[in-house]
């Protein structure tokens, strides 16, 4: 069954998503804030998520993401008021620069302190947009904020989703934040979660993985993760390497080349559409109802995508060298 909408053009129909996909259900204002361990919080609206800890000194907030907005605010107070704390918000940690984390910033004021990575702090001043204050507080390799008693520990492991992306952990909660690397229960969107850094990204989980935790923020789609999130995820991206390198021992480009002559670039496009249809139509088949959204060709076609290129580019993979 197809749907049409106003334009006229019909709307694909996708396999359902699992049920161990989804999170729980949000409250009338949208929004849905649940206790992670102790004073550790997660606010999630569904599709973007947002962490704090409350404390006796203050509330540290981690990421602000706009489609959360002002519910944020409530959250923080539905929580400081159940558990007699201060709802006053002392501290932000911005995970990375994107707009779509941190674009709700300027709704704590500026009489808080604002922590992230050195890059961070330069991409945020360049970008110069008044939701997003750059942060005060910088590091490079590492940074321990301590507070009310609480530890967090940041970290810096190079880039992958973004320039800046950063590991959040929190040791006396037995949690990982890292935001943008693996959707829990679900498929990356569009080109590995539009990652800058194809070989950073693969390898952050195993890195996330090297540290003690249970649960996992990962910055989207309604739900805590598990260690299990994260193998399941690795186990599909390991699926789409595997078949992208026996794609590009496979697939032939002759005929591409051949068939277009001097239009060069139309042969390259020909070539590589058909390695990554052939590298993602298994994996495509093997996830679908194990993972949101693998059948939406988009997504598992353009991850494959980047995958291969990378594999190509980065790694040499597929190189045919001229006799």
């Amino acid at each position: 069954m197809t749907s049409t909408p106003a334009t006229g053009q019909s709307l694909p129909d996708y396999a359902p998503v699992p049920t161990s996909s989804f999170g729980p259900a949000l409250n009338e204002d949208g929004y849905h804030v649940g206790r992670v361990e102790r004073n550790l919080f997660w606010v999630t609206d569904g599709t973007y998520l947002s962490a704090f800890l409350a404390t006796d000194e203050g509330v540290i907030l981690f990421d602000a993401p706009p489609t959360i907005g002002h519910n944020l605010r409530r959250a923080v107070d539905e929580i400081a008021e159940a558990e007699s704390l201060s709802n006053k918000v002392t501290h932000i940690v911005y995970s990375h620069h994107h707009a779509d984390h941190t674009g709700a910033a300027n709704l704590f004021g500026d009489d808080l302190v604002r922590i992230g990575h050195e890059e961070t702090r330069r991409l945020l001043i360049r970008d110069n947009d008044p939701t997003r204050p750059a942060p005060d507080v910088t590091f490079s390799d590492s940074y321990t904020l301590e507070m009310g008693g609480e530890t967090v520990e940041l970290a810096y492991h190079g880039p992958n989703h973004s320039p800046d992306n950063i590991y959040i952990h929190f040791p006396n909660h037995d949690t990982m934040m890292l935001v943008d690397i693996v959707n829990p229960g679900w498929v990356p969107i569009y080109n590995l979660n539009l990652s800058d850094d194809a070989p950073g990204y693969l390898t952050a989980p195993d890195k996330a993985m090297e540290y003690p935790w249970s649960h996992y923020i990962g910055g989207h789609l309604g739900r805590l993760g598990t260690r299990e999130d994260l193998a399941l995820h690795q186990l599909y991206i390991g699926d789409i390497v595997a078949s992208s390198e026996a794609a590009l021992a496979s697939v032939d480009p002759t005929p591409y080349f051949v068939r277009y002559g001097a239009n060069v670039w139309a042969g390259v496009k020909g070539y590589l559409d058909e390695v990554t249809a052939t590298a993602a139509a298994p994996v495509v088949s093997k996830y679908t109802g194990v993972l949101g959204a693998a059948d939406v060709e988009a997504f598992t076609y353009t991850t494959t995508f980047t995958i291969m290129q990378s594999m190509r580019l980065d790694l040499g993979a597929g190189s045919q060298v001229h006799p």
